[in-house]
């Protein structure tokens, strides 16, 4: 283990003690925070995170006070948010229709906000380090790893959540994604925070110690990706999954409805599958706004060459009630219909007092009704395919839920997608790597039809089998089998990645106990 030094800080800078750090400090921390960009897709460099966190962690532990952990952590977090969402810009502006200044002003707040967490991380940190008196390793190696992934995690779900570019993301192709199918994407974020809290510890007298933990989690997490937690079921099912490259700017506006439709009435009924699905509102109007004959005869094609269709399409259930859905059709099966249970806010629902801001964009759709968390999958042949509608592959614990309370899990995951919101940007890739996460947590295969990018078929070890290019229009065809079995995460959830941090914790008060009463 580490070897203990004679006092419990990691060489305060006394000028920074009990201070706010200098605006060029947050200046930097805030630069430090915007590189974790690097370590997530199309990049993929995720060793560049290690670093990132390293250096938050190292500069906070250069200060004991509470005051200026939360000014860095609100700083690092504020960076790492706009520079990993910034994309949204090109939605709000673009196709929402805010002005360029107004779109900038809410980036900005949105990473005002989002750096609260880090603010929790730093904060919250610093002041068990000061109440517990703790010992460097266990200040860096148990503590700021264990609350920077609860502040990931409170991220996921205050105020709905907002969970993208949660730091265990980067690491579905690193070693420590052998981790997910226990801990789930928080728990491999808090992994990813100690192996940076191990760089941080090389700058002591402890290094051997800290390259040796650092190599054990990284070995630990690839020994693990050896381990089937699900197994093949069933037979294998044909897929054709569509990309109908439909502009944004044309999607909602009914000049271009009879060739939209038109366009995936063709790509639907140009040959027959097991499994053929659309993009999320690849028909972008309501059952009622459609000619008489349209899905009736999409059912006709399902009926006679026994295909099952999944069709991302909104649905109007009144005047003013209308969700973000999927309907199904297949050959001999009861009508079936998904509705989106995690809405976007203000994209999808409009929070209280903010209705306001929405109505300075047009966004269709922008206030839909909920569908129910739990939702039974579709059966193609001896497959249960269970969709999921774009934003919503983001919150894992959702789809775990689904499949651990389900009389009969899924085998299959389905996202439906529409990301021509933002442009050529890096929300495509990243999204398409939340995916892989989810597979990995799971162990079920992930099927992912898009507007524009990325659809791909996923394998339940994460790994991308076929796939299509972005920004253009084509079909994706393969041949899937479903799994069946629950990993350690689905069965628990983020209980485990809770327990992993709570264990972390305590062992930390421990370590601070004995410092105590070695010191006294």
């Amino acid at each position: 283990m580490l070897r203990r030094r004679t006092q419990p800080t990691t060489a305060p800078d006394p000028a920074a003690k009990g201070t706010r750090p200098s605006p060029k400090a947050l200046v930097t921390m805030a630069l430090a925070g915007a590189t974790s960009l690097l370590s997530f897709e199309p990049f993929g460099w995720w060793p560049v995170q290690f670093l990132a966190l390293a250096w938050f962690f190292y500069q906070v532990g250069m200060g004991t006070s509470a005051r200026r952990g939360v000014w860095l952590g609100w700083a690092f977090g504020f960076g790492w948010s706009v520079a990993g969402m910034h994309w949204l810009y090109i939605a709000v502006t673009r196709f929402g229709g805010l002005p360029a200044i107004l779109g900038a002003i809410a980036i900005a707040l949105l990473g005002l906000y989002m750096g609260l967490f880090g603010a929790f991380a730093g904060g919250v940190a610093s002041w068990l380090r000061r109440k517990w008196s703790l010992p460097v390793a266990a200040f860096v190696l148990l503590v700021l790893p264990a609350i920077w992934g609860v502040s990931e995690w409170m991220r996921g779900w205050v105020f709905t959540g907002f969970p993208w570019a949660a730091s265990g993301y980067a690491h579905n192709v690193s070693p420590l994604g052998g981790y997910a199918p226990i801990f789930g994407v928080y728990g491999v974020g808090v992994l990813a925070a100690l192996c940076s809290g191990c760089i941080v510890m090389l700058t002591q007298r402890a290094r051997w110690p800290a390259l040796s933990l650092f190599a054990a989690v990284m070995m630990g997490g690839f020994s693990l990706k050896f381990i089937d937690w699900t197994h093949d079921v069933g037979q294998p099912v044909t897929v054709r999954l569509l990309q109908g490259d439909v502009r944004q700017d044309q999607k909602f506006d009914m000049a271009y409805l009879v060739e939209i439709i038109g366009r995936y009435q063709g790509m639907i009924t140009a040959s027959p599958a097991d499994l053929i699905a659309t993009p999320e509102t690849a028909i972008p109007v309501t059952p009622q706004q459609l000619p008489p004959d349209y899905l009736s005869g999409l059912q006709r094609f399902a009926a006679e060459t026994r295909s099952h269709l999944m069709i991302g399409i909104p649905m109007r259930d009144s005047e003013t009630r209308y969700a973000n859905s999927v309907i199904a059709l297949g050959p001999d099966t009861a009508p079936y219909r998904y509705d989106k249970f995690h809405l976007v806010p203000f994209g999808e629902f409009i929070p209280p007092g903010f209705r306001w801001f929405t109505d300075l964009m047009s966004i269709p759709l922008g206030d839909q009704t909920r569908g129910q968390p739990l939702q039974a999958p579709f059966p193609v042949k001896d497959q249960l395919v269970l969709p999921n509608i774009c934003y919503e592959d983001a919150f894992g614990e959702e789809i775990a839920a689904q499949l651990r309370n389900a009389p009969r899990p899924a085998t299959l995951l389905l996202n439906v997608s529409n990301l021509a919101w933002y442009g050529e940007s890096v929300a495509i890739p990243q999204h398409l790597q939340i995916s892989q996460m989810r597979a990995i947590e799971t162990g079920r295969p992930m099927l992912r039809s898009t507007n524009n990018g990325a659809t791909a078929v996923i394998d339940g070890r994460g790994k991308i089998t076929h796939a299509l290019p972005f920004y253009g229009r084509g079909v994706l065809e393969a041949t899937v089998r479903g799994t069946e079995g629950l990993t350690p995460y689905v069965r628990l959830g983020n209980y485990a990645f809770l327990l992993l941090g709570g264990l972390m914790l305590l062992g930390a008060w421990f370590a601070g106990r004995r410092y105590r009463q070695r010191v006294s």
